[in-house]
């Protein structure tokens, strides 16, 4: 009930007076609704789904390297570029590597998502722990989330780790 009292400027009634309910008030409340009601719609099971993999390529190939692409003292980083093996978006770059190109005992496995968009795919892989200036030898292949090898691999090839304290750099990759 309104009295006859003065007006306050920061209500726009004198309900809202009585009430203590200001436009600020409005504001905060308007926000917060939608902010609950943009939760409940993103959060939504059916938009989080991932969709079903695609069919797996019948035949996937090595189209550019597989090639330094850099190098330290005691780390290198493996890269190439295959056709789009499909399957699950998951898939793991692998390169197995040593000292003797007769004994590729070591493995190393990196994550990479494909992109269903592209009809290629560049994978990467980081050989870790390694020694400075010294030779390695490595094959690289691909394998779907499941283990399942994409059907490629490389053949043996090589690289000279950097010297102590020292970075080599491989870009572009060779042909």
């Amino acid at each position: 009930m309104y009295w006859g009292r003065a007006r306050d400027p920061q209500y726009s009634s004198p309900r809202e007076q009585q009430l203590g309910f200001c436009a600020m008030n409005r504001l905060l409340v308007t926000l917060a609704i939608t902010a609950a009601a943009g939760s409940l719609l993103c959060s939504s099971p059916i938009g989080a789904q991932n969709p079903p993999p695609q069919k797996r390529a019948e035949h996937v190939e090595i189209l550019k390297g597989p090639g330094l692409e850099v190098s330290h003292d005691d780390l290198a980083i493996i890269r190439w570029t295959s056709t789009n093996p499909a399957g699950d978006d998951d898939h793991w770059a692998v390169a197995h590597y040593g000292t003797d190109p007769e004994d590729l005992s070591q493995t190393a496995k990196n994550h990479i998502r494909l992109n269903r968009g592209h009809a290629e795919t560049i994978f990467r892989v980081r050989l870790q722990g390694l020694k400075p200036d010294t030779t390695y030898y490595y094959k690289v292949t691909s394998t779907g989330a499941d283990g399942q090898s994409d059907g490629v691999e490389s053949s043996v090839n090589h690289f000279t780790t950097a010297a102590p304290g020292q970075q080599t750099s491989a870009h572009p990759l060779p042909e």
